[in-house]
């Protein structure tokens, strides 16, 4: 009986062994693939600047595109009210001497 005691503490020490080196194994597996998905995240979140670059570099030139349209835009406008104002104040100042000089128009 002694004997089968023995044996069957020494099995369970070899297998509380495995297990411990099975746990240790695994531990490190789980470190590992941990590591690697790190490495993965840096490498996509580098690669994600150098991706959206040519798309950024893209609406930067339309935006520029954009603003200088508007600016021609504004400035074509600006010399039409320019040009208006100045129309409307030579009528203004011709109707205002028109009516000082014959006031019963």
């Amino acid at each position: 009986m002694d004997e089968q005691l023995q044996r069957l503490l020494e099995t369970e020490a070899r297998a509380q062994a495995v297990i411990d080196d099975a746990s240790r194994e695994r531990q490190r597996m789980i470190e590992d693939t941990l590591a690697a998905v790190r490495d993965a995240e840096a490498r996509f979140e580098a690669g994600r600047a150098e991706f959206r670059a040519p798309f950024l570099n893209e609406a930067k030139g339309r935006a520029e595109q954009a603003v200088a349209e508007l600016a021609r835009k504004y400035g074509e406008r600006q010399r039409t009210l320019r040009e208006l104002a100045s129309r409307h104040e030579f009528e203004a100042v011709d109707a205002a001497l028109t009516r000082l000089l014959d006031p019963t128009v």
